[in-house]
């Protein structure tokens, strides 16, 4: 969410990637006439609150770009949903996001940028599934065959969902033929009307649990279909090669953030500076102040953070109550990551 104090708050941008990358566009196409941009002298041209891959990688284009930038991160870390754990007897784990595949050439680039590389997955050995008191074993790229009547049920409700996905527009989802259909119904109630099987129906609440960290009925189906297409469809967010769990990176995901850290340098990315107000009311800044007390002056702020953790930030004058209520209704997922560890990989000697 790119913050104007020149745009009326009712016009104000609802936060996402698309709305980023529009805001970088807007900056880099106003850079070659800086008055246009900097409305007067201020600690900054813009801030960043959030110092996560998003608001790291906007930082580094800014002050690639002649832009005065800093950074407010409220912990005392960088990488937001990316955290390296360093253990000696391990060596790493990531204990947030880590998993990379074929179309997010973004992020790709950006690693490449920083020197940090990627391996592949090699997921040779089969799958197991127990359910129902019977095991059930299949490949990595593979469903797990159960009856006819079941895997039939698996691929025509994936092939359903495949297919009302691609009506619904990248970067404008609401704008959807069935949007207003499809927000008022959660994902589990097109399950129940749409599956023909228990064990159908099993499969694709354990889809969305493992996808989107959340029971079927806590997300709509609009933003459930929306979510499955940016991932490449239902084969590819479920599969290894080819597919959204085929990489991950040497030495953890945190590190790239980190890097992009360092590059940029402490007098930029200020850590342990939670921000709790953004004032909008001057025509000639904006002001945000800290938990700390502290208070500094940009002619732009980007949020690039969750946007439930927005919820936290006072705002002058108040944002719009419908935006409001749609962060009210965007709250973070609830999950439990384990990670075991073997002395030897045995799985692959067989």
């Amino acid at each position: 969410m790119i913050v104007d104090p020149n745009v009326e708050l009712n016009q104000s941008w609802s936060p996402g990637t698309q709305e980023l990358r529009r805001g970088q566009h807007f900056l880099k196409h106003s850079a070659g006439t800086k008055q246009k941009v900097l409305l007067k002298m201020t600690d900054s041209d813009v801030i960043i609150i959030g110092a996560g891959l998003s608001g790291l990688s906007a930082a580094k284009w800014l002050k690639e770009n002649g832009i005065r930038v800093i950074v407010l991160e409220a912990r005392d870390r960088v990488g937001g949903r990316t955290l390296t754990k360093r253990d000696p007897s391990v060596n790493y784990v990531d204990l947030g996001g880590a998993y990379i595949g074929p179309t997010q050439n973004h992020i790709f680039r950006v690693a490449k940028e920083v020197g940090v590389e990627n391996y592949e997955i090699k997921e040779n050995a089969d799958l197991l599934l127990y359910t129902n008191g019977r095991r059930i074993r299949f490949g990595s790229n593979d469903s797990p065959k159960q009856s006819i009547f079941v895997d039939l049920d698996i691929s025509r409700v994936s092939s359903l969902i495949d297919r009302m996905g691609e009506e619904i527009p990248n970067e404008a989802p609401w704008k959807a033929p069935n949007a207003e259909v499809w927000d008022t119904m959660n994902f589990q109630t097109f399950l129940e009307k749409n599956c023909w099987t228990r064990d159908g129906y099993s499969f694709f609440k354990y889809f969305a649990n493992v996808n989107t960290a959340c029971e079927p009925y806590e997300t709509s189906l609009l933003s459930f279909l929306w979510y499955i297409k940016q991932c490449g469809g239902t084969k590819r967010i479920n599969t290894t090669k080819n597919g959204a769990q085929e990489r991950k990176f040497v030495g953890g995901s945190q590190q790239i953030s980190e890097k992009l850290a360092e590059k940029l340098g402490d007098e930029i990315v200020i850590k342990n500076c939670a921000v709790v107000g953004i004032n909008q009311e001057s025509k000639d800044h904006v002001l945000v102040q800290t938990l700390q007390g502290k208070e500094y002056k940009a002619n732009y702020v980007i949020l690039a953070c969750p946007p439930i953790i927005q919820m936290k930030i006072h705002f002058k004058p108040s944002l719009p109550p419908l935006r409001n209520q749609m962060v009210q209704r965007m709250p973070m997922g609830t999950v439990m990551k384990v990670i075991l560890y073997y002395k030897t990989a045995f799985w692959r000697e067989k």
